[in-house]
């Protein structure tokens, strides 16, 4: 006696409509594997549970496939312009490929994510390694020999420069004693014709008292006395 249909509605029991909902859940993921394995399919399966949990299963990554599936509904039908799609979409596909396998071997030069490697690709990395110190040591020792030259060069320059400075210092000192024996000659000179007198040699004694005149004075010469008078008859000393 065969199966009756079963009549698809709502389960009421929540345990039993969560028991089926794992179950089935299961089963159509499952189904969906073998589906893109078996008959080589792009396949994208999203499910929300009750409760907003989500599963999903992908072929070939979720994102690749939902772009495709957009562009497929939103995008008109044309063969040119979906062949120049398809074309940039490979190009970025062999461009992310390329910045991982940079990325990894960033890695391997830097001593990290050794664990997948081989012994032969352990062995090109240490030559890989090598030959880069020998070219930085090398540029290295470049640079500094550059810096010696350039050391050198301004050496001589200052040594140039000094040796000037020398020349110059030594024909100002001669002009220097050059002006310092004429003073000497000329000074000779002027004494042996000028000769000094020795009186000239002493101070000349006054005896100076200072007078204050004030207005205009008629000076009268007194009798007996040399000296000058004013009209009050006051000797005005000179």
């Amino acid at each position: 006696m065969g199966r009756g249909r079963v009549e698809l509605k709502r389960i009421e029991n929540k345990i039993n409509r969560q028991v089926t909902f794992s179950k089935r859940r299961n089963g159509l993921l499952k189904k969906a594997y073998e589906l893109s394995v078996l008959c080589d399919a792009e396949i994208a399966l999203i499910i929300f549970s009750n409760r907003g949990k989500l599963y999903e299963f992908s072929s070939s990554g979720m994102i690749k496939t939902l772009e495709r599936y957009q562009r497929c509904c939103f995008i008109p039908h044309d063969n040119t312009h979906e062949r120049e799609t398809q074309s940039w979409y490979q190009e970025v596909i062999k461009l992310n490929a390329k910045y991982e396998a940079l990325q990894r071997t960033q890695r391997h030069l830097l001593g990290e994510d050794l664990g997948p490697l081989n012994m032969k690709e352990l062995h090109n990395l240490e030559k890989q390694l090598e030959g880069a110190l020998a070219r930085a040591r090398q540029r290295k020792t470049q640079i500094m020999m550059e810096q010696m030259d350039d050391l050198r060069k301004k050496e001589r320059q200052l040594g140039d420069l000094n040796k000037q400075l020398l020349i110059k210092l030594e024909a100002e000192g001669q002009n220097l004693e050059t002006i310092q024996g004429l003073w000497g000659c000329c000074g000779a000179a002027a004494t042996e014709n000028f000769p000094l007198h020795l009186s000239q040699t002493q101070p000349m004694e006054c005896d100076l008292q200072p007078v204050l005149q004030i207005g205009y004075h008629h000076y009268v010469e007194a009798e007996g006395s040399s000296a000058p008078k004013d009209m009050a008859g006051t000797t005005i000393p000179i």
